[in-house]
């Protein structure tokens, strides 16, 4: 239990992390004429993340989750390939990347990192899906798993 709280903290840091950059870019975005739609919808977006990080652990410690080596170190690999993703996302977009929806007019699509892939639209949905299945299940939280994926 005690490293599925690392790794909660450590996720938990590098969404932190994702706050100070998107702060930046929104700046940014801003000041060239961004315009930012679904505003309504950004809270319930925090409130969701955040019930991931904190949900999860409760659960595992509430309902007392083994930890299944086997579904666990599977998991983690897939939390580690989506923070990878999420990252090449990140810097692909570079200042157009945001946590909310900001759109800069006139801005051609980026065709650069993972947005090349036509098949592969919007790549940093696919991390955040993954991850919000996947770091529960790092240790069988899987009634968080479901209901942050639902």
């Amino acid at each position: 239990m005690i490293w599925y709280l690392v790794l909660i903290l450590l996720v938990g840091l590098e969404r932190l992390a994702e706050l100070v950059v998107s702060k930046r870019n929104a700046a940014w975005s801003m000041a060239r004429g961004g315009v930012e739609t679904g505003q309504g919808h950004y809270p319930w977006m925090v409130l969701l993340h955040t019930a991931l990080l904190v949900g999860a652990p409760l659960e595992v410690w509430l309902a007392g989750r083994p930890f299944l080596p086997g579904l666990g170190w599977t998991m983690l690999a897939l939390v580690l390939a989506a923070q990878g993703l999420r990252w090449w996302c990140i810097l692909s977009l570079g200042p157009r990347w945001n946590t909310r929806v900001i759109v800069v007019p006139g801005l051609p699509l980026v065709t650069r990192g993972p947005y090349r892939l036509s098949w592969l639209r919007h790549p940093n949905y696919v991390a955040v899906v993954v991850e919000g299945f996947a770091l529960p299940l790092v240790h069988t939280a899987w009634v968080t798993a479901v209901a942050f994926t639902a």
